[in-house]
């Protein structure tokens, strides 16, 4: 099943009288379960696909689909509904509401679609073991480490059950120990539940985890391919009801 697809899509910035190609005729299929990782130096227009594909910006020429859905004309608030509950979001830096805690941070996205108060417990309570946190539910942002920070950035990313998680540069903050523990999370998740996941890195420790590997220069995507990464550590087990 295909959750996105790009049919020769170009997104060209103006400043002034200077125009910047971001990119230039991408076209790219998702499918559902995916591990896929776009590499590419900076400015080869990573950010910029990621952002296409998460509903936060439109194409200047060319087409986006999610789900089937023909995104590139839809005004913001017809694209925060497709987001909302359909795609989650892994930041470089957590972004995680500082005077929030853990809980409530998780918490956030299952009360912007309404859900029970009884039923956000449980979810966020489930997703905080998933990610080895239930004892750091109350901590706040500044309270935890930058690994625990990012392993609360992705049970909140999963709340909402979507089918689609993007991350940028999602181990760019962390050390190495802390980056290798937060992408076996993410791949043993991916492996667990069958959610997509696509990120942005020039990080080799992240790429290797990549089961296709997109790369990207001057805006082109310049090779696709398929590869077999190696298994993720298995701690223990990960359940994450949908």
């Amino acid at each position: 099943m295909e959750v996105a697809r790009l049919e020769d899509v170009s997104r060209v910035f103006k400043v002034g009288a200077v125009e910047t190609w971001a990119l230039r005729g991408v076209n790219l299929s998702i499918h559902s379960g995916e591990f896929t990782a776009l590499v590419g130096p900076s400015g080869s227009g990573k950010t910029t696909l990621l952002q296409l594909i998460g509903c936060l910006d439109l194409p200047t020429s060319g087409r986006v689909f999610i789900n089937g859905k023909d995104v590139s004309t839809l005004n913001r608030d017809q694209r925060a509904d497709v987001r909302r509950g359909t795609i989650g979001f892994i930041f470089q830096f957590f972004a995680l509401i500082p005077t929030l805690t853990a809980y409530e941070n998780v918490e956030m996205p299952l009360l912007l679609i309404g859900q029970s108060a009884a039923s956000r417990r449980a979810r966020v309570m489930q997703l905080l073991d998933t990610v080895g946190l239930s004892d750091r539910a109350h901590h706040r942002p500044d309270q935890l480490s930058g690994g625990e920070q990012q392993r609360v950035a992705i049970a909140r990313a999963l709340a909402p059950n979507p089918s689609l998680i993007l991350a940028d540069e999602p181990t760019a903050n962390l050390d190495t120990p802390n980056g290798k523990q937060v992408m076996d999370l993410m791949a043993r998740l991916n492996q667990a539940t069958g959610v997509t996941f696509v990120f942005a890195t020039h990080d080799p420790r992240v790429i290797q985890y990549a089961r296709r590997i997109v790369t990207l220069r001057d805006g082109h995507i310049v090779e696709m391919r398929d590869v077999q990464p190696p298994q993720p550590v298995q701690t223990e087990p990960v359940f994450v009801g949908r």
